[in-house]
């Protein structure tokens, strides 16, 4: 997915109202005035909402008379999730070298295992 694209999606999906709508419409799709329902503002403001998703490519509607349905375009989110795996891959890379780093550093603290604890007495008597 190109930049440009990413960032018109993630930018649409910014807004808490447009990722509910989204999420609404994982469930099926839906006409406007169904998707305009739970929401205390007009209906133009919710196709501003709906037309700044279109243009994100996260939804589409066909042209022809009302209603219309609003359609989901999973593929978007493909695309953002394989987008989004890439860079969660690296990091858990990076903090898995930073593990065994540790671990290493660890082992290396550890006094070797003599199998008898000797108490400061013992070590001074065995020094004279």
């Amino acid at each position: 997915m190109p930049a440009d694209t990413l960032t018109r999606v993630f930018s649409a999906l910014a807004d808490p109202t447009r990722r509910d709508m989204v999420a609404r419409l994982a469930d099926g799709d839906a006409t406007v005035n169904h998707l305009a329902e739970p929401y205390r503002m007009s209906l133009q403001a919710v196709y501003k909402h709906l037309k700044v998703l279109e243009e994100a490519g996260v939804v589409t509607r066909p042209p022809g008379p009302q209603p219309r349905m609003v359609h989901l375009e999973t593929e978007v989110f493909d695309e953002m999730d394989a987008w989004i795996e890439r860079y969660r891959r690296r990091a858990e890379e990076r903090y898995s070298r930073l593990d065994a780093l540790l671990a290493a550093m660890d082992d290396r603290k550890q006094p070797p295992e003599t199998g008898r604890s000797t108490t400061p007495d013992e070590q001074g008597e065995r020094l004279s």
